[in-house]
């Protein structure tokens, strides 16, 4: 069997590395030209915080990782039975019961 050169170890250990370094460059521009727009429009006066509905984020948030999780579960289960990787399906299904559950309790105290 033929092994890589050294040359081609050290490119394929360089390009991860060089994503990360790129990819976080652009996060941190992008926080840095979104924080002085937000700046320039406090100075003019036209801006407008975001709200967050809360609700809305609850319920898409919880039935996504709730059915993620359930899939995750069931496949895991099957595949090994009951092992330590079901926690893989289970941690994402518990996420998504718990946020289930407190928007139908914040839903039902509002209601009041």
């Amino acid at each position: 069997m033929q092994q890589p050169s050294e040359a081609a170890q050290v490119i394929i250990s360089v390009i991860p590395i060089v994503g990360i370094v790129m990819g976080s460059v652009v996060v941190f521009f992008y926080l840095l030209w979104n924080h002085k727009e937000k700046r320039l429009m406090i100075e003019r006066g036209i801006y407008e915080p975001l709200r967050l509905d809360l609700d809305t984020f609850a319920l898409l948030a919880g039935l996504l990782l709730g059915l993620v999780g359930l899939v995750l579960s069931v496949l895991f289960l099957a595949m090994d039975g009951v092992a330590y990787s079901l926690l893989g399906g289970l941690i994402p299904l518990a996420l998504g019961a718990g946020l289930l559950c407190f928007h139908g309790m914040r839903s039902r105290f509002s209601a009041k």
